[in-house]
């Protein structure tokens, strides 16, 4: 079975300070559920970044799906993203000038699916997270648990091999939170590859089964779980 994810003693450094990541060695493969823990400084957004080719190592390689990520120009970084990894953020970043559904299918038309059959797609996944009632409404609209479903429906849109979700509960109240991270334990029992950046060991628990604790760039704990 191929990885999904596959760091090979990767390092990278930032000035002259202290390795951001320290010769990370990493396999993820498919259908795991992954949580990426450790305090800020830890080396938790520079893996994620490395990982979504948003920045190379100093040593070392990054294949993501069969993918050389730390060899690809900025526009075959930029395509690779859109074909190979969804991605969540915290504050969700849509756009709030487009309506829900206009916002989640815009990865597809960027990838030239017509806009019919990326309406059809979008609004199936807007159904099965429970918000196509607001597929017409604008992010302003709606409140943060419903916003960061409308986020995870645009991250899926393009059915990537990999889900990335990068502090998805920080801006939410608790209730809501709990809402994503059921949400995301949904999506991997259905077989989709997830890893969550996180500090928050109560995010990690309920929707992974997988955590790897990074600490001064270096991981000091990899620890695989059994939900009970």
């Amino acid at each position: 079975m191929t990885p999904v994810i596959e760091l090979q003693r990767v390092t990278r450094t930032y000035d002259s300070g202290p390795p951001a990541l320290a010769d990370v060695s990493l396999l993820v493969q498919p259908g795991e559920s992954v949580a990426i823990l450790g305090p800020s400084g830890s080396g938790k957004s520079t893996m994620l970044n490395l990982i979504a080719g948003l920045d190379r190592p100093d040593a070392g390689t990054v294949t993501v799906d069969g993918v050389r990520v730390d060899r690809l120009s900025e526009a075959g970084a930029a395509l690779y993203r859109r074909k190979k990894i969804g991605m969540v953020f915290q504050f969700f970043n849509l756009l709030d000038d487009l309506t829900a559904i206009d916002n989640v299918v815009l990865p597809a038309q960027l990838a030239g699916m017509s806009r019919k059959e990326a309406i059809n797609r979008g609004m199936e996944l807007l159904s099965s997270l429970g918000v196509a009632r607001h597929a017409r409404a604008y992010p302003g609209r709606l409140s943060g648990g419903q916003r960061q479903r409308v986020a995870v429906s645009r991250a899926l849109m393009n059915r990537p091999p990999l889900l990335l979700a990068d502090e998805p509960t920080g801006a939410l109240d608790t209730a809501s939170g709990e809402e994503v991270a059921e949400l995301l334990r949904q999506l991997n029992s259905a077989g989709q590859t997830v890893v969550v950046v996180t500090h928050d060991l109560s995010l990690a628990r309920p929707c992974t089964n997988r955590t790897i604790e990074l600490v001064d760039g270096r991981i000091a704990a990899d620890v695989v779980r059994t939900h009970a």
